[in-house]
């Protein structure tokens, strides 16, 4: 190892997926501790069998503290850009039913812990991410972000996970530009002082964030959002003028107000909410909605024209077929170019009642491709449709269907062949699909 070249030694310590093994290579020779001096990224996690390693008191004397590993590591890293503390998943998903734990030394976002390592590295520092011991920091209230937003002055991605965050104290961050809070109890119940004092988010992911009454997100450089809702605040909104991306995921938010005139990608999963208004989308390029009430919905969009991508599924929480209310002439109306339609099972399902029961006209005239999750409740019926789509889009060139795994494969076989010798001018695709598994394509192309 002495004989090569520093750059060399460097490269390789740099390719580590781990700095525990860095933290090891230190301590193996002079050569190693030297170069790993000079790697500038730290991403160090604390795996289960270290944590229960830990806990026996046959071993417990035996294992260096973690945080102690850390502290060393950085104190011996002299061009650090790049910090990534946490503990691996099998322990984020640890609760109170499984272990009873009021220790802090997995408790990393601990003022007193970052206090401790931070301002040797904060001048330095680009990106910063902690995914915290929920178990150990739940019930702690952090004033992390006070801290960081204090001393990092070049910072321009930070990630917080399992945490209860305060918000007092927090400083302006106008280098920040990437920010993801995830399962957070964020003590800012309006998200004004995340608006007020990252100014500069290009890029906004607050999943699963609580403590939040009647957010709103007001961002003037905003491009990326991914916003999952938790619980059901009074209100929410999101004034972003240069949003293209937004994925939003809430239940029953009393009103729902967006006002994004260039938004080109957007994804939504809704339940209901009392008051919905959406400003023009005369950008939109891509939509995907999944929610009970799809064609209350789709009246909010009336710029449907634009949109070219369309993905609908009827959500889980649909009960009824009032609920729902959907069949595929109401969703061309609403979207008349689309081009590339994915109907999700739910939609498909309804979509064949309707037809079933004469509630369908449509009128499908520039589909290309089309892609359904089917499942396959009278064979018959499920061809009346296919067929009927068929007929009413002449422009039609690929058709992918995926056939729920419980079907009987004589039934599926039967429905393949069925639909390949109605029109050969399509390009068929066949796969199966199961609720919480991969969809798996058995053809492509015939």
């Amino acid at each position: 190892m002495d004989e090569l070249p520093p750059h060399l030694i460097h490269e390789i310590l740099s390719r580590l997926n781990s700095s525990l093994d860095l933290a090891r290579c230190q301590l193996a020779s002079k050569t190693l501790a030297a170069a790993s001096a000079e790697v500038r990224s730290i991403n160090l996690l604390c795996s289960f069998d270290r944590y229960t390693k830990s806990r026996l008191p046959s071993t417990k004397h035996l294992t260096t503290p973690f945080k102690k590993i850390f502290a060393n590591l950085v104190s011996r890293s002299s061009h650090v850009d790049s910090v990534s503390i946490g503990v691996e998943r099998p322990l984020g998903g640890l609760s109170y039913d499984d272990v009873e734990d009021e220790a802090d030394d997995l408790y990393l976002n601990d003022v007193g812990f970052v206090r401790e390592w931070l301002p040797g590295v904060c001048g330095r520092l680009r990106s910063f991410e902690v995914s915290d011991f929920w178990i150990q920091s739940c019930w702690r209230r952090s004033e992390v972000l006070s801290l960081i937003s204090s001393c990092c002055h070049n910072l321009h991605k930070l990630v917080l996970k399992n945490a209860w965050l305060s918000a007092d104290g927090l400083n302006a961050m106008p280098t920040l530009t990437d920010l993801t809070l995830e399962f957070i109890r964020l003590d800012d119940e309006d998200l004004g002082k995340v608006n007020s004092c990252f100014p500069s988010l290009q890029i906004l992911n607050l999943i699963g964030v609580g403590g939040l009454k009647e957010p709103k997100i007001h961002l003037l450089h905003l491009r990326e959002c991914r916003w999952t809702v938790s619980n059901a605040p009074l209100s929410l909104t999101i004034l972003a003028p240069n949003l293209i991306k937004l994925k939003l995921e809430c239940i029953k938010p009393g009103s729902l107000f967006i006002d994004a005139p260039l938004l080109s990608d957007f994804h939504l999963s809704i339940e209901k909410a009392c008051n919905l208004v959406v400003k023009d989308f005369r950008d939109l390029k891509t939509l995907h909605v999944e929610s009970p009430y799809l064609c209350t919905l789709f009246g909010q969009f009336q710029h449907g024209r634009s949109i070219k991508n369309l993905t609908v599924d009827i959500s889980k929480w649909a009960e009824s077929a009032e609920m729902a209310n959907f069949n595929l002439e109401r969703l061309l109306v609403a979207f008349p170019n689309a081009q590339y339609l994915t109907l999700g099972p739910g939609s498909w399902l309804e979509a064949g009642t309707c037809f079933h029961t004469g509630g369908s006209e449509v009128s499908v005239v520039r589909t290309k491709e089309i892609t359904a999750h089917l499942f396959v409740k009278d064979v018959e019926i499920t061809l009346s449709l296919i067929f009927f789509v068929l007929e009413r889009c002449p422009k039609l060139t690929d058709m992918a269907l995926l056939i729920h795994r419980a079907v009987e494969s004589s039934v599926a076989s039967d429905l393949m062949s069925r639909c390949m010798a109605r029109s050969a001018r399509v390009r068929w695709r066949w796969g199966f699909w199961k609720e919480g598994m991969k969809d798996a394509w058995v053809s492509d192309g015939i």
